[in-house]
């Protein structure tokens, strides 16, 4: 079913510029929120969490940290308890070896980094939504694991086979970046040469549009040479591993079982690509609504008010659920 939300609904122009292997530390930039190190499993991921309530995990996108969600995450806090990692590779989260068909950035296995991670915070259902590499991560929490998903949300984004699917020249030029970072070695031999020049620091992205600390976060991380090479196999998994998993879910029509919002920003190149997003979506989902954010890409940077409504706005149409119990009981 696809319930379209009206432009006007979603474009209200507000926007004004635990266990073991776990240690944390209160933060006073986060207002309210516990930045800690949780251990899940072989990797080890940096976590902002805070708030009350169900849960919801925010997953970011490339080339960001967690730190993106720094003027949404505690506006949705008011009545959720927010997650917000660093995925497996990215920022201060553990990097593991990689190997020939780049499963460890593969989105199943940052699936299940996730999944362990909100057990671990004692969240054995919850909502997750995803923005660009962060809304595949989502879906494959979404299909891999349904018990435990109450709500999906994604953002500037269509599924990872679905994308390659249709891909034409319009999107081999638009997302030529895809095709590049699937090559050996070079990709980080010429991020690593200039990182400020690749990631436009000082251009489009600033202190002032993204904010002070999430700026230092950002830059931080792009300047890393180890994060480099693993932003750019997650880009590698995506080609390959990725597109197998998202193609043997579209062959058995398996499809995410919860209530989907897909969310896109207007000056951003979704609707170019492919018209209205929500008919993509149709065919992976069975509860779909969306609508478009007055917005560029970054959105949770550029409209964080205007997103924080519309994810609002989604969540109080949801009857989540937060099982204190057995997390055994979550098949995995």
């Amino acid at each position: 079913m696809i319930t379209v939300a009206q432009p006007a609904d979603l474009m209200i122009s507000t926007a004004c510029g635990h266990g073991d292997g776990m240690t944390e530390q209160k933060d006073s930039w986060f207002d309210g929120f516990t930045l800690a190190h949780v251990g899940v499993g072989k990797v080890s991921l940096r976590v902002r969490h805070g708030g009350t309530g169900p849960g919801l995990l925010l997953l970011h996108g490339h080339p960001r940290t967690h730190t993106t969600w720094h003027r949404v995450a505690p506006q949705l806090a008011e009545s959720w308890s927010v997650v917000c990692p660093d995925l497996r590779g990215y920022g201060k989260s553990s990097k593991p070896a990689t190997d020939a068909a780049h499963e460890p950035y593969s989105k199943r296995a940052m699936a299940r980094d996730c999944l362990t991670l909100m057990r671990t915070l004692g969240h054995h259902r919850f909502v997750v939504a995803g923005h660009d590499r962060g809304s595949h991560v989502a879906l494959r929490l979404a299909l891999d694991h349904p018990a435990a998903i109450d709500g999906l949300v994604v953002m500037d984004s269509v599924p990872i086979g679905e994308a390659l699917a249709r891909c034409d020249a319009s999107f081999a030029q638009a997302w030529w970046h895809w095709f590049f970072f699937g090559q050996p070695d070079t990709p980080e031999r010429v991020i690593n040469a200039d990182p400020d020049t690749w990631y436009r620091i000082g251009v489009k992205n600033t202190p002032e549009r993204l904010g002070a600390e999430n700026f230092a976060d950002f830059r931080a991380a792009v300047h890393d040479p180890a994060t480099v090479h693993a932003m750019v196999e997650d880009y590698r998994a995506g080609l390959g591993i990725d597109r197998a998993h998202d193609d043997a879910d579209r062959a058995a029509n398996k499809r995410v079982a919860c209530p989907t919002l897909v969310l896109w920003s207007i000056h951003d190149d979704l609707e170019d690509l492919y018209g209205d997003p929500l008919t993509v979506w149709d065919a992976w989902t069975t509860d779909l609504s969306g609508g478009r954010i007055k917005s560029g890409h970054h959105m949770a940077e550029d409209a964080p008010n205007d997103l924080a409504e519309a994810i609002h706005q989604f969540l109080r149409q949801l009857s989540p659920g937060d099982d204190p119990g057995d997390p055994s009981s979550i098949a995995s």
